[in-house]
């Protein structure tokens, strides 16, 4: 009970402890541990994601219905990829479909791989009457310049010849001609908005291939060709647009699928963070809460840079209620976790030193740290 007789009330808007636990579980080992110290404690779970693997779970998470679509990962394997749909609005994780984690056997290809199946699940979603579809952008295994994923909603990409070229980064260099009517009449009024926290531009040494291709297996030679491919496929998508599309902040993302996803759906840009809190409806489920519990797996420098627990945080100051955070490890200062709008962070590490231990015992620790948080700010 609070001071006002009234049973406290928590949410819990963890990220996921990567490599470790979903979201959801982090909220759920917390959760049981503040319960077995205050059992009349109301828990909230609103686990959260910052548009990269995790966004889908977060909109279920939030009673989004779950739709599997039958999909081909990053090198064209079959796979079923799930997305989350909710009246008239979805979303699509490209991590969950062409991710880094679909590769078979864990085996790069660099030039091959591409974001196709990512447009078989945006398409599947326009098809079952989804007029808004938020995007997650990140975890890419491709640096295709989203050409897959506008070619399999429609778009034709064609060489000298007149053939259709086949997916993947490396065959942009023959790309001679675009036909892209088939993918406006796909697309019609759909809006997309892009949850992505990457703000590189397509090309060049910040671009997506000399930043992120050497991440997804390519040598020198290969980001250099995969360079190539992406200036011949902006210069033609440019020409055909009236615009470019290119140098704006987020084309980079996800091997360049942010650029696609700008010049030929017109999509939006987001912080991934904010629009996961809209999507979840954060604000209104926060209001009258005593406390937000966020967290993930790391608390550093890079979270600092709009991470999804400082957007919590920051999310949870508009309406007073006080943050603390759990995180595998901690690697700010009491001072810039004030100023990040966290009061305090339990670390597991100050709990098992050693790594490996603490990743395989991180729920039951968490539930530890739950019970020690709602002694030390609720009870």
């Amino acid at each position: 009970m609070t001071e006002s007789g009234h049973a406290a009330r928590v949410v819990l808007a963890p990220d996921k402890f990567k490599g470790s636990l979903t979201a959801a579980e982090v909220a759920a080992a917390v959760a049981a541990g503040l319960v077995d110290v205050l059992p009349q404690l109301e828990t909230i779970m609103l686990p959260v994601a910052d548009g990269g693997d995790g966004t889908v779970a977060a909109a279920l998470s939030a009673g989004f219905d779950e739709i599997i679509v039958d999909a081909v990962g990053p090198t064209g394997e079959p796979v079923r990829a799930p997305y989350a749909l909710h009246a008239d609005r979805a979303v699509v994780e490209l991590a969950a479909v062409v991710g880094l984690t679909g590769l078979p056997e864990g085996r790069f290809d660099s030039l091959g791989s591409s974001t196709y199946g990512l447009g078989l699940v945006i398409a599947d979603a326009i098809r079952r009457g989804a007029a808004t579809i938020v995007l997650g952008l990140g975890g890419s295994a491709s640096t295709d310049g989203g050409s897959g994923m506008v070619q399999a909603l429609g778009a034709r990409l064609l060489d000298a010849d007149g053939n259709d070229l086949p997916p993947g980064g490396g065959n942009l260099t023959r790309l001679a001609r675009l036909d892209l009517s088939p993918l406006r009449d796909t697309l019609g009024d759909t809006t997309v908005i892009v949850a992505s926290d990457v703000d590189n531009p397509l090309l060049g040494p910040n671009g997506a291939a000399a930043v992120f291709g050497p991440q997804k297996g390519a040598d020198p030679d290969e980001v250099q060709r995969l360079e190539q491919s992406l200036r011949q496929w902006s210069q033609l998508v440019s020409e055909a647009t009236g615009r470019n599309d290119a140098e704006r902040a987020g084309a980079g993302a996800a091997g360049g699928a942010g650029f696609a996803a700008l010049a030929l759906l017109n999509a939006e840009i987001r912080p991934g963070i904010e629009l996961i809190l809209d999507l979840i409806d954060f604000d209104r489920r926060v209001v009258g809460a005593d406390l937000v519990v966020t967290g993930e797996g790391s608390l550093d420098q890079q979270s600092l840079a709009g991470k999804a627990p400082i957007g919590v945080a920051r999310a949870a100051a508009r309406a007073g209620v006080r943050v603390v955070a759990v995180a595998g490890r901690l690697q700010l200062s009491p001072q810039a976790l004030r100023e990040a709008g966290i009061s305090a962070a339990y670390a597991l590490t100050d709990l098992e030193p050693d790594l490996d231990r603490c990743i395989a015992n991180a729920s039951s620790l968490l539930h530890r740290v739950g019970a020690q948080i709602a002694k030390e700010w609720l009870d």
